[in-house]
């Protein structure tokens, strides 16, 4: 899992580092957007976070070690939420939860646990608590695995305090839910698209009184 800020866009398209969109998420208040995006042959673990207010302009470039299913800007600080994972495909459900600071481009994995949790839902209940939605450990003599999950509410005095592997399974225990593994590619893609037919009428305006 890496991080990189942006100097300056590398082509037209500003989307292009991500690749095709899988998911996407907005922050109205920042003017920002946060892309999680595959490329070819691959997984969506690439995520962009660009800043749209006046054009759609890259701040950072997030690599994940897993696909990345759930993300969440934090509702007052410079953080974003990103939970990425998969089955392995013989027993056990991997993944990150990953706290990327948007003004340092500081990138932590928080779980304690080497192999993680597949993270498959996210969602600040308010600026102390993140509810987080995880697939169970692994699928061994469990048949509803692939459809259920857990859920657990973290809280956390200071997110930006917060340091890496420091949630433990105590912090990642709660109740068995229905979890399921919803496909969100048209809605990133449509709203990418948005952005880009923007921020294309923009470019064109602002020749035309140039």
């Amino acid at each position: 899992m890496t991080s990189s800020p942006a100097d300056r866009d590398r082509s037209d398209d500003p989307f292009a580092e991500v690749g095709d969109p899988v998911l996407a998420v907005a922050d109205k208040r920042r003017g920002m957007v946060a892309v999680a995006g595959a490329h070819e042959y691959d997984e969506a673990k690439t995520v962009g976070v660009f800043h749209v207010t006046d054009r759609a302009r890259r701040r950072l470039l997030l690599h994940s070690q897993h696909p990345v299913n759930a993300m969440a800007f934090h509702p007052t600080l410079p953080l974003l939420a990103v939970g990425s994972g998969e089955y392995d495909g013989g027993y056990y459900f991997e993944g990150e939860l990953l706290l990327l600071h948007l003004e340092t481009g500081t990138a932590l994995s928080l779980i304690e646990h080497h192999l993680g949790r597949q993270v498959l839902g996210l969602e600040w209940l308010s600026d102390q608590d993140l509810r987080v939605l995880m697939a169970p450990p692994d699928d061994w003599k469990d048949g509803q695995a692939h459809e259920e999950g857990h859920i657990a509410v973290v809280r956390r005095a200071d997110w930006t305090a917060v340091e890496a592997k420091s949630l433990t399974g105590r912090d990642l225990a709660g109740p068995r839910v229905p979890a399921p593994r919803p496909d969100h590619r048209e809605a990133a893609r449509q709203a990418v698209a948005r952005l880009t037919a923007t921020r294309t009428r923009r470019h064109h305006t602002s020749r035309a009184h140039g």
